[in-house]
């Protein structure tokens, strides 16, 4: 991965951030870890229909861009969108309800994994249509800029997305109107089954807003303090006034584009290779106990907690009943 790694002095040991900020960096990372771990589960026994995308191994991005959002800030994504619902404080329970078609879910169980969302959160939604987001999340900076009311808009997209004409239109308007927006392309090598270098003629996706003046940066998206303090950068600069900001995450995705694909056309020591050298969660956690921040006790807890609160969610979401036919006319249309 052809990025910057954070520098550390020659036997520092200190801790960059408060013991409490690590720790929350290192349970949400574990919370959307072992939620789509649980949702791979539930998907293989039937119980989530349709198509499912998981965020298992890019939990960095999102987590570190939330910690450096504020709130009253908006958020919106693609299809491959449970880790950004979880990172924005969505509760589980309603979030895998909604996966599992249930009336407790998010969006009543009329959403399912690509189309829920919380105004409360500040989540506009994932998105099914390779792209849709970026313009939406547009139209999010402008209604901020309007309103005045300092917010930014935080769009994601994947290095599949950055490819299509509606993101170059979005990218425009955004510039030419200096529009409070970040756009975080969660770069994790590969377009559904199709490899980055096949796909895009040049690759140094954070350079893509060149033409329209936008400033962009590439960061390892494996590391969720490296992302945190890039998302602060970029968010300072769009909340200004100085416009848009693209970041381009460097990341991977451990499963394939989604439940049905079985990632045969990735080498075989890639996936092995990425875990082992540069798993998020897995860099922190070590960090954690060099720092002197938590020891494996303290970290065994966390783990207990976080799959208590999956476990709990999973039960919810099968004992929630099925949406009543009726609400096949509800929220269809908003009279104003």
């Amino acid at each position: 991965m052809a990025v910057t790694k954070r520098a550390a002095k020659p036997g520092a040991k200190s801790a960059p951030a408060s013991a409490e900020e690590l720790m929350a960096h290192y349970r949400h990372m574990l919370l959307i870890r072992r939620f789509e771990e649980k949702a791979g589960q539930m998907y293989g026994m039937g119980l989530i229909g349709g198509f499912c995308h998981l965020y298992l191994g890019q939990e960095a991005v999102v987590v570190g861009m939330q910690a450096a959002l504020k709130p009253g800030d908006s958020v919106i994504t693609s299809y491959r969108d449970h880790g950004h619902m979880l990172a924005c404080d969505m509760d589980p329970k309603g979030v895998m309800a909604e996966l599992t078609g249930r009336i407790g879910g998010y969006s009543k169980g009329k959403g399912g994994s690509m189309h829920m969302f919380s105004r409360e959160k500040g989540f506009y939604g994932g998105h099914g249509i390779v792209g849709a987001q970026v313009p939406l999340g547009t139209g999010l900076a402008f209604a901020h800029k309007y309103k005045e009311d300092g917010g930014v808009s935080a769009t994601y997209l994947g290095d599949g997305a950055v490819n299509q004409g509606q993101v170059y239109e979005a990218f425009n308007m955004a510039a030419l109107w200096r529009l409070p927006a970040v756009y975080v392309i969660e770069n994790n090598k590969y377009g559904m089954g199709t490899s980055v270098e096949r796909a895009s003629a040049r690759t140094d996706l954070y350079q893509r807003g060149q033409a329209y003046g936008i400033p962009g940066e590439q960061v390892d998206g494996m590391d969720v303090l490296e992302v945190k303090a890039a998302g602060e950068k970029a968010i300072a600069h769009a909340r200004g006034g100085k416009g848009p900001y693209i970041l381009e995450m460097m990341t991977y995705r451990y499963r394939g584009h989604s439940m049905s694909d079985p990632a045969k056309y990735r080498p075989k020591d890639e996936l092995a290779r990425m875990r082992e050298e540069h798993d998020p969660i897995d860099r922190l956690r070590a960090e954690l106990m060099e720092w002197g921040v938590a020891d494996e006790a303290a970290l065994k807890a966390v783990d207990k907690e976080v799959k208590e609160i999956v476990t709990a969610a999973a039960e919810f979401a099968q004992n929630s009943p099925e949406p009543d036919p009726k609400e096949l006319y509800t929220d269809v249309l908003v009279e104003a």
